[in-house]
């Protein structure tokens, strides 16, 4: 078996292109799913055992939020798993492309398991605000329905704009169908992509000890979510009309 010093080099060498990626999911969840994909190697873990270990932090945290009262405990232990699952959620390919051992079925999990926290996480958030929250109208119980409808669109436009730009790609040729390991990595977007990151928005359940300020910080991100899914739905659309057959 190789060391842990080893495994962690050839990981190294392993990684997806930083472009179009924030500084938090380059230098913090990256590295940190590095590490946790070197213990996964060497404790004889799949790729999709990752996946599912990054499922039970999440929805962990999900059913925490849901049925516990807010406190500063809570905050600490929510914002933890979900940070942990997003480590991991990182770990799983990782993993993938250090063993060789990926497929379309450990994609379509990791996939289904993405998709699930975005629904359920601000599902959960809705439902401590019915049950736990001091709402100044009940008109802000459809923050976490605008949030989530954001997040969901967000996450299933960019991966259908993946895929669609893949298979014209392999029927026009190989130029757009992925970003060019060596171009370089504008800093500016990486900064300005950090509002979007879900290793950011996780940092808000922080203040789930001070209700008023949770609320604060979630409506923030809520509203710059959404301005980030206007510019993302108009530059994936131009991008794809490009590609039409002439």
């Amino acid at each position: 078996m190789e060391s842990t010093g080893t495994v962690l080099r050839e990981l190294r060498g392993a990684q997806k292109s930083a472009k179009g990626v924030s500084l938090y999911s380059r230098y913090v969840n990256r590295p940190a799913g590095r590490v946790l994909a070197a213990g996964a190697y060497r404790a004889g873990l799949t790729p999709n055992q990752v996946t599912l270990v990054s499922a039970a932090f999440t929805y962990g945290a999900v059913a925490a939020l849901a049925l516990v009262e807010p406190s500063w405990t809570l905050a600490v232990t929510v914002y933890a798993a979900l940070a942990a699952g997003f480590a991991f959620d990182s770990a799983d390919g990782q993993l993938a492309r250090l063993t060789g051992r990926g497929g379309p079925d450990g994609e379509w999990l990791d996939h289904v398991v993405d998709c699930g926290k975005l629904v359920l996480l601000h599902a959960a958030v809705l439902i401590s605000f019915f049950r736990f929250g001091e709402l100044p109208s009940d008109v802000w119980l459809l923050l976490p329905l605008g949030f989530q409808l954001s997040a969901v669109l967000t996450f299933c436009a960019g991966l259908l704009r993946d895929q669609l730009g893949k298979a014209a790609a392999n029927a026009r040729g190989p130029a757009w169908a992925a970003p060019d390991p060596a171009a370089p990595v504008s800093r500016v977007r990486a900064v300005a992509l950090l509002p979007a990151d879900y290793g950011v928005f996780c940092l808000v359940f922080l203040l789930l000890g001070a209700p008023g300020a949770f609320l604060a910080g979630y409506a923030v991100l809520a509203a710059v979510h959404t301005l980030f899914l206007v510019a993302f739905l108009a530059k994936w659309f131009r991008e794809l009309r490009g590609l039409r057959a002439d």
